[in-house]
């Protein structure tokens, strides 16, 4: 029952992968070996005694005496699809500037557009940032954006009325940490309680605060040395490096992502697209295939996905 550990496969191009990874217990034993870095354990128990079955493919915990894969405790327990259309599914989710629309992805890996949409929203549910080991600090830069089509273009039933603008729309925050972090979020509202709340979780006392003139920021002082840019009176640069220009560079990529890619997002949903964007964006400094290992690695410590819509 005792086999030898596996070990993690190293690639720099989709071909690679496919090379290191030609068949499903090929696939099986990478995740096992970035799952189980450490050692194995139980995923029921966390018990450490675990036995390996011959087939590479069944374990069985020595203190609750449950059988599991590799699979269970993760957000690929409970799905029929391989490990290895997985690999190809998060190469093509995390080095596609633009992301991948489930329509194209079913044609890629052969499966159906339903089932493409479920892939794709767990490993979006896999990439997102819970916490920060620290605060963000230093040259931030903070700002708000609107998401959502056009109250004219819409439905007469989807309508909220008023006059259009932000109305209607999800209202998205985004916080920048100069060649560092982003983190973004959506808000009910913004009120100033809400606005300034999230930034101070996010961001260390006494950073240097960059946004415009919206009044939701106000008060940010007390806490941060806040400077802020009036674009409603044509300024968008001061002193060279007082600006918010930063992440308004951000929404405009998450903008053509979305709408570029996917043209119809719902607000339920919104923040699933939120945290693909921003996962590949914390990662654009690692090489392609370190960024499929990074988010293998997230998806060893997520929920299942019937945890998920619990």
């Amino acid at each position: 029952m005792e086999t030898s550990a596996p070990k993690k496969q190293q690639f720099t191009s989709l071909i690679q992968m496919m090379r290191a990874m030609p068949d499903e217990q090929s696939a099986i034993d990478h995740f096992t070996a970035i799952r189980w870095k450490h050692g194995a354990y139980c995923p029921h128990c966390g018990a450490t005694k675990v036995y390996h079955f011959k087939d590479g493919r069944t374990h069985k915990c020595g203190e609750c005496r449950k059988r599991f894969s590799i699979k269970v405790g993760t957000i690929f327990e409970d799905s029929k699809i391989g490990l290895r259309e997985w690999m190809l599914a998060i190469w093509l989710l995390t080095n596609h500037k633009k992301g991948i629309a489930s329509t194209q992805l079913a044609t890629d890996i052969g499966v159906t557009q339903k089932t493409a949409w479920f892939m794709l929203h767990r490993l979006r549910y896999a990439a997102q940032t819970k916490s920060f080991n620290r605060p963000l600090d230093g040259e931030i830069e903070a700002d708000e954006t609107f998401i959502g089509g056009k109250e004219k273009n819409k439905h007469a039933s989807k309508r909220t009325g008023g006059k259009q603008g932000g109305k209607g729309k999800a209202i998205v925050l985004g916080i920048l940490k100069r060649d560092g972090d982003l983190v973004t979020g959506t808000l009910p509202n913004l009120r100033a309680k809400n606005v300034q709340g999230a930034i101070n979780s996010i961001v260390a006392p006494g950073s240097t605060v960059m946004t415009d003139e919206h009044v939701s920021f106000n008060g940010l002082s007390d806490r941060f040395t806040h400077h802020r840019v009036n674009h409603s009176a044509g300024e968008y640069v001061r002193n060279y490096c007082l600006h918010t220009n930063g992440i308004e560079s951000v929404w405009a990529l998450f903008k053509r992502q979305v709408i570029g890619t996917h043209h119809w997002l719902s607000p339920k949903h919104l923040s699933r697209y939120l945290n693909e964007m921003t996962w590949r964006f914390n990662q654009r400094e690692i090489e392609a295939g370190e960024r499929v290992n990074a988010l293998l690695e997230q998806t060893a410590g997520r929920l299942t996905y019937k945890e998920l819509i619990a």
